[in-house]
């Protein structure tokens, strides 16, 4: 249990790699992007640099920098060094978006709304000036998929790496090469997807009514249903009433 102090509501949340630490982000005016330390269940950073409320966060590969972007009114991303509490590199954004994931090849991606985006960090600038720069930004090539609300982004590691892989609210999974090319596609044969995650060999994907499908990653073929949760209220303990 953590305790906001702020009281706002927690709108956004990330581990970071080793599971160590957690950031948050808020909704309502002046909100926060706060680090905490799992084992000490206590609050070590706070960011701010968001008027209206944060989307999603999400950690670098190292846990040295995280990413926040602000909602539909806000429409802000921002690279923070939380160590030092200091604003590192910071752009805007034209549409909504529902998702970022971080590349251990020091790229992130945003997606949303007919928007996927590769962002990179001029490091040799940020050597050079203490102060934020301007993020750099490259849209991802979509074909004939511009028109999705792309509702969950991971990148790819291991075998995979510069890979990366999409998920659209109507039901498809898509792959983008290190080129931001839409390479494949398929359908998840469902009525809505909600999220991706990644290994160095599987993709899974979130789908309604507890649906998670499980495709190989380098090919996006299709390997099986994990099983689905029991119920809300079911004693898993206990052996099941005969009929």
């Amino acid at each position: 249990l953590l305790l906001n102090a702020s009281r706002k509501t927690v709108s956004a949340l990330a581990f970071s790699p080793d599971g160590k630490l957690v950031v948050t982000g808020e909704n309502g005016h002046c909100p926060a992007v706060r680090v905490w330390d799992v084992e000490e269940r206590a609050q070590i950073s706070e960011l701010h640099g968001h008027k209206h409320g944060v989307t999603c966060v999400t950690f670098s590969p190292c846990a040295e920098y995280l990413v926040s972007v602000g909602h539909r009114h806000d429409r802000v991303v921002n690279v923070w060094d939380w160590k030092k509490g200091t604003l590192v590199a910071s752009n805007k954004v034209s549409c909504r978006v529902t998702a970022v994931a971080f590349s251990e090849e020091g790229f992130f991606v945003t997606a949303g709304q007919r928007h996927v985006k590769f962002w990179f960090l001029d490091s040799a600038r940020e050597l050079k000036v203490k102060e934020t720069v301007p993020l750099l930004g490259r849209s991802g090539l979509l074909g004939g998929l511009h028109d999705n609300v792309f509702c969950g982004v991971a990148c790819g590691g291991g075998g995979t790496l510069g890979s990366t892989f999409c998920v659209t609210r109507s039901g498809l999974l898509c792959l983008f090469n290190r080129r931001r090319v839409l390479e494949k596609w398929i359908g998840l044969k469902v009525s809505l997807a909600t999220c991706v995650c990644v290994g160095e060999e599987l993709v899974f994907c979130g789908c309604d009514n507890g649906t998670v499908r499980i495709f190989q990653a380098q090919d996006l073929r299709y390997l099986g249903d994990l099983p689905k949760p029991h119920p809300l209220g079911v004693d898993v303990t206990r052996a099941p009433q005969p009929r």
